[in-house]
Parts: structure tokens; C-alpha cells; sequence
């Protein structure tokens, strides 16, 4: 089901301190700056950033967020669920076809799911 990793999202507290440690750090800019999120292309792989992060109930904001490829996001969300995961981030359309959706696996971690037709495996 799964087709190996392509996504990693930090939540990060300060957009500008984030870009400028991430561009440092991958050696480039950015190739998408909104608001909302930033993204990098590292080595044909997303390294984002979520300048939004949602707080838990505890307060802190929730860690990364992997997200592992699949081929058909509602038969890969319902697969993982019948196999006793969790609901999380319930199945959202991203935009240019890409979909995204994370469940909570039996100890609790989150695990994210990503349809994107546009991703190529190496």
C-alpha cells in the first residue's frame, strides 16, 4: 500500500527565523512562500513548513508530520483504519490533485498518507 516517503512538515513558531535556518540548511529558497505554508524541494522530496501549526488540547504544538505516498488515498486511508488505526486529519484536496490525510496508529504517533499524482518515484 505504501510507496515509500515524500513528505516531511515541520510546524514551526516564526516563518522568517524558519526560512532563514531551512535555507540554510537545504542550500536554497524556498519554491513556495504563502501565509499558510512553505515548501522545499530537497533531492526530489518535500521538506515543509507550517508556519499554522494547530495546538493540541495541551497545549504545544503537535511535532512533524510524515507523510508516506499512496496510490488511492480513500483506499489507503480505509485500509490503515480497518487495520486499527485512528482517524487524525481526516482526507483534505491540497490543491493541483494532491490529497493528504493522516490516522493515529495504535500508540498514538501520526501517520500521514499523501495522493500526489505529480510525484515520481526515483
Amino acid at each position: 500500500m505504501l510507496q515509500g516517503l515524500r513528505t516531511v512538515i515541520y510546524p514551526v513558531s516564526d516563518a522568517a527565523k524558519a526560512k532563514k535556518f531551512y535555507n540554510a540548511l537545504t542550500g536554497a529558497e524556498p519554491y513556495f512562500d504563502q501565509p499558510f505554508y512553505i515548501g522545499y524541494n530537497v533531492g526530489g522530496y518535500e521538506l515543509g513548513l507550517d508556519p499554522n501549526p494547530k495546538k493540541q488540547a495541551s497545549g504545544p504544538m503537535e511535532g512533524p508530520l510524515t507523510y508516506w505516498g499512496v496510490a488511492n488515498i480513500e483506499e489507503a486511508y480505509a485500509n490503515i483504519l480497518a487495520i486499527g488505526a485512528r482517524p487524525h486529519l481526516p482526507i483534505q484536496d491540497v490543491g493541483e490533485g494532491i490529497k493528504v490525510a493522516s490516522v493515529l496508529d495504535p500508540f498514538g504517533n501520526a501517520v500521514g498518507l499523501i495522493e500526489n499524482p505529480g510525484f515520481k518515484a526515483q
